[in-house]
């Protein structure tokens, strides 16, 4: 038995040390990582010494991120001895922190650059070597961003030992992100996200370091239709079932934007009014909403006047540009005055126009709109689609309008956006879905070396927690652009979704959930036919692809001790899951038992329904719509067996 157990132990030391020369797998994607000599052994008990600098949600992320891995977080003004320690702090300040920094003899370089969030992890190991990890930050949210880092070189650890980490490599990671502004635009036509969702994606996006998210969902009726109305502290059941929120819904979803580091910007659509010179008190009204939002928490604020109608006059444009101007000096005026609290203080506009896609227009007509808004505040962020609705991030787009508006313009990216798709689903990599979508370029790629825009963010499906497949790659791309691998990112977000139990049936069962199954099913069911048409059926490789993703099927829908996300997730994708599941079940009979198998009705089955919001404003509406999973190859593949059957 002693044998045993040693043998056991050297494989495991083994194990380690292989492991532990490997560089740690974080996503998004680090901008620079160097293995240090060493390992370095993790504590029961970890000391957190914090500098003075760092706000509390960044301690509590820390203490967070340690109890989740199994630590026991302690909170001292001093560095410990005898255990680990986590000190963060801020570059230059001459703390704790940057003092240990120079102690251990960091490069600096990156907070030279002209980047965001730059930051450093260092993890160094004592002479008995127990862990030392710091985080220096150019400021507070930028630590904050560091942790998502350390988290995932916990993550690593744990996978490997299956316990508490004993033994990390020594590494230094020296980083920073490319974009300012990363993160969400709730804003598709449709049901919008209910508040569970909402705080959910928050959790997501501080862990893969996102730190927007903008709240403008067309369907809310308190954001466009009663825009000047306070939200209602009750609402109907039925109401809540569509996303309608109260009031202590949203305190709620502020707090826990709060506390993810996540700017929650609630956006107000005044619609024809915001340039309608008769509509003489409309900023009046807008600031009394702004009142009402912000004593909910929020801290940012947007303005739509997008899907009314473009103006081309010259009156009309300097009354909209004028407008946006007052609006951000009545808010500096209201809330941004000397001595403020920075977390009582509110940060800048965020406007998206009317005209968002300039080639709706005549070049010169899209000029002389944007020009018109050059002279507002250039703290205001004014927001773009590109050339087109749903064009792709591209530095040509955003050099165009950039020289119309004499500034950088930031970028709304309708993607993975479903609203003019609503019976499909995205959820394969970047470039799939950009097949698959066929509003977007189909060929489009994203740019490594993308210029001319600060902010980068995504209006994703009415599925949120489906859109994290998408949501994870583009927090991947928008933090370093060159390291950004389509394939590799996608397969990294399957077990950041679904949980890594999980992570091989979703791969398996992804390509059938779209509509277009083509590259899934394609070559299988057409060997078959051509069996068939031969007289000599031959099923046995497309029934076991059939029977893999049927179980696949299975495994995702069991919910037995599922965790509340993988709930959220499972109620997103629970109509399409449902109808593979049923039309794999049906195909497979069909091949083993020809002319005994019954077909259900696939087209009309309250189990593939869900609901969906339509319209802006006085013209909302709501209709059942009915899933289109594997609707190119197998769903026809259905009928034509059918067909076979009755011959």
């Amino acid at each position: 038995m002693k044998n045993l157990i040693s043998l056991a132990f050297l494989l495991w030391t083994i194990v380690a040390s292989a492991w532990a020369r490997q560089s740690y797998t974080i996503y998004p994607i680090p901008q620079k990582q160097t293995l240090t000599a060493g390992t370095a052994r993790i504590t029961p008990k970890v000391n957190i010494v914090a500098e003075a600098g760092i706000d509390e949600p960044t301690l509590e992320r820390a203490r967070q991120v340690l109890a989740d891995h199994g630590l026991r977080p302690q909170t001292s003004r001093r560095v410990a001895k005898g255990m680990t320690n986590l000190v963060l702090g801020t570059n230059g300040s001459q703390g704790v922190a940057d003092q240990l920094a120079t102690r251990q003899g960091l490069n600096r370089e990156v907070f030279g650059l002209p980047k965001y969030d730059r930051h450093i992890v260092s993890l160094t190991a004592d002479r008995r070597g127990r862990g030392q990890l710091l985080i220096v930050g150019e400021n507070t949210d930028a630590v904050f961003c560091g942790l998502a880092s350390v988290e995932q070189m916990l993550d690593c650890a744990s996978e490997v030992q299956a316990q508490t980490p004993q033994a990390l490599p020594c590494v230094v990671l020296e980083d920073y992100a490319d974009t300012r502004t990363r993160g969400i635009i709730e804003g598709y036509y449709g049901v919008p996200y209910n508040a569970a969702v909402t705080k959910d994606l928050f959790r997501f996006m501080a862990r893969y370091k996102m730190n927007t998210y903008m709240y403008g969902a067309k369907s809310d009726p308190y954001h466009t239709r009663y825009w000047s109305e306070p939200y209602p502290t009750t609402i109907t059941a039925e109401q809540e079932h569509i996303g309608y929120l109260t009031q202590d819904m949203l305190r709620g979803i502020t707090e826990a934007a709060h506390a993810a580091k996540v700017n929650f910007i609630w956006a107000i659509h005044p619609g024809t009014a915001f340039t309608n010179r008769e509509s003489t008190d409309v900023l009046e009204r807008i600031m009394q909403k702004f009142e009402s939002m912000y004593s909910l928490g929020v801290r940012q604020f947007g303005v739509f006047v997008d899907d009314v109608g473009v103006p081309t006059d010259e009156p009309t444009l300097q009354l909209g540009a004028q407008r946006l101007s007052n609006l951000q000096h009545s808010i500096d005026k209201r809330w941004n005055q000397p001595g403020t609290a920075p977390a009582d203080t509110v940060k800048p506009l965020q406007y998206v126009p009317q005209l968002y896609a300039f080639s709706w227009v005549k070049p010169e007509v899209a000029e002389r709109f944007f020009q018109s808004l050059s002279p507002t505040p250039h703290k205001v962020d004014i927001y773009i689609t590109g050339r087109n609705v749903w064009s792709v991030p591209n530095s040509r787009d955003l050099a165009t309008a950039n020289k119309w508006l004499g500034r950088k313009t930031a970028w709304w990216w309708n993607y993975p956006c479903n609203d003019n798709d609503v019976t499909k689903l995205f959820p394969m990599d970047t470039y799939a879905n950009f097949r698959d979508e066929k509003h977007i370029q189909n060929d489009a790629r994203l740019e490594p070396d993308l210029t001319g825009t600060d902010c980068i963010i995504i209006n994703p499906m009415q599925q949120g927690e489906a859109s994290k497949f998408a949501i994870f790659s583009v927090a991947d791309y928008t933090w370093n652009h060159r390291a950004f691998d389509n394939q590799q990112s996608w397969q990294a977000s399957l077990p950041a979704v679904v949980g890594r139990q999980r992570a091989e049936a979703m791969q398996t069962v992804a390509p059938l959930l779209r509509y277009f199954d083509q590259d899934a099913l394609g070559r299988l069911v057409d060997e078959y036919k051509h069996s068939v048409e031969a007289g000599q059926p031959r099923p046995e490789a497309l029934l076991a692809k059939l029977k893999a993703a049927e179980q696949a099927c299975r495994v995702l829908d069991d919910t037995t001790g599922a965790d509340a996300t993988y709930l959220l997730f499972h109620e997103d994708i629970r109509p399409w899951l449902a109808k593979l599941s049923v039309m794999l079940q049906t195909t497979i009979r069909l091949l083993e038992h020809p002319g005994a198998a019954s077909v259900p009705d696939l087209d009309d089955n309250p189990a593939f329904q869900f609901e969906i919001l339509t319209g802006l404003g006085e013209e909302i509406a709501l209709s059942v719509k009915s899933a289109e999973p594997a609707a190119q190859v197998l769903r026809p593949f259905i009928d034509w067996l059918c067909e076979q059957n009755r011959r």
